[in-house]
């Protein structure tokens, strides 16, 4: 399966700590925690020995390095998976069958990201959360009832906001979608020239206007969507998504944020965004099937340019998590 070779976020870098963390990736159970560096390492939520989930033991000191122990008989498990120490053999020198299932972990954009399997995919990129003039903070998790490529095909779709969020993002008298332009990039494709009147495009808006949205797929299962209202001259607002696919119809989500606005509060701006995220997971949760339909099932119309882009990108490249091919 090749989404087991890509980088999924699985929790937030806040949200790990000195405790192991149990959570869910691709339908597989994973343990993380911190190692006496701070370095994050994932395992699978399983002992070796018999079975019992390692999110339930404790980061422990080894021999002036953090161990992960299991609860059940004290087994202890070094950053690379290796076990280190079988409490009722301490003398023993455990063998590498006996080490747990470790796999990669590393953090970017506020997020902790694991990959099952080897592979040569890249982090999703977010080049606005290195630039000096913007603000960056994250926002989520949300826990979704419903496939990873509903919620990013959400994102990417501009013809709602006049009816999913009337009188925020969009008004029910302006629902007609211009014309925009669709071109394929390497990591997935860009969308242009892309307008919506909104009457209160971010927290500071007073009063609506033309915004103009440029899109970005920079991964199966992340985007990054940069906008500029016409009426605030020098202003940007960057909304990375990242979701993560917990399984095939289950999904948890996080949003980081780059913004020109430095005076609200973190609070507020957090409030601002789940107020419109909120808005979206109702008809999120209510679409049948909750699995995407790559090909067929569903018809389309020339608003909807992005869409039929990215159910083409997954078909192509073998995605089938959380889709109907």
């Amino acid at each position: 399966m090749i989404e087991t070779t890509l980088w999924h976020p699985v929790a937030g870098s806040d949200a790990l700590a000195g405790t192991p963390l149990a959570l869910r990736l691709l339908a597989q159970d994973l343990v993380l925690w911190r190692d006496e560096t701070g370095r994050a390492r994932a395992f699978a939520d399983r002992c070796p020995h018999r079975g019992t989930r390692l999110s339930l033991g404790h980061v422990v000191q080894h021999g002036g390095q953090a161990a992960l122990e299991c609860p059940y008989h004290g087994w202890r498990f070094g950053g690379d998976g290796g076990c280190v120490l079988i409490a009722s053999q301490p003398s023993f020198s455990p063998p590498a069958s006996h080490a747990a299932c470790a796999h990669e972990a590393q953090e970017a954009h506020g997020l902790v990201w694991v990959r099952l399997q080897p592979g040569d995919s890249a982090l999703p990129a977010f080049d606005a959360g290195t630039d000096p003039q913007l603000r960056t903070l994250l926002c989520g998790p949300y826990d979704v009832a419903t496939s990873a490529g509903r919620i990013v095909e959400n994102f990417l779709d501009l013809s709602h906001f006049g009816f999913v969020h009337d009188g925020w993002l969009g008004e029910r008298t302006h629902v007609e979608t211009p014309a925009y332009t669709v071109q394929p990039t390497p990591a997935g494709f860009i969308a242009t020239g892309c307008q919506a009147w909104q009457p209160q495009s971010n927290r500071l808006s007073t009063e609506g206007s033309w915004v103009d949205y440029h899109y970005e797929l920079t991964a199966p299962f992340s985007a990054v969507l940069t906008k500029l209202p016409q009426a605030q001259d020098g202003y940007r607002d960057v909304i990375g998504l990242f979701v993560c696919p917990l399984d095939e119809e289950r999904s948890r989500v996080w949003f980081r944020l780059a913004v020109t606005d430095h005076d609200s509060s973190d609070d507020a701006l957090r409030a601002f965004q789940h107020t419109i995220f909120t808005q979206d997971q109702p008809v999120l949760e209510s679409q049948q099937p909750k699995r995407l339909p790559l090909a067929g099932g569903e018809v389309h119309c020339a608003a909807d340019r992005s869409s039929a882009a990215y159910r083409r990108f997954l078909l192509e490249r073998g995605i089938r998590f959380g889709a109907i091919a």
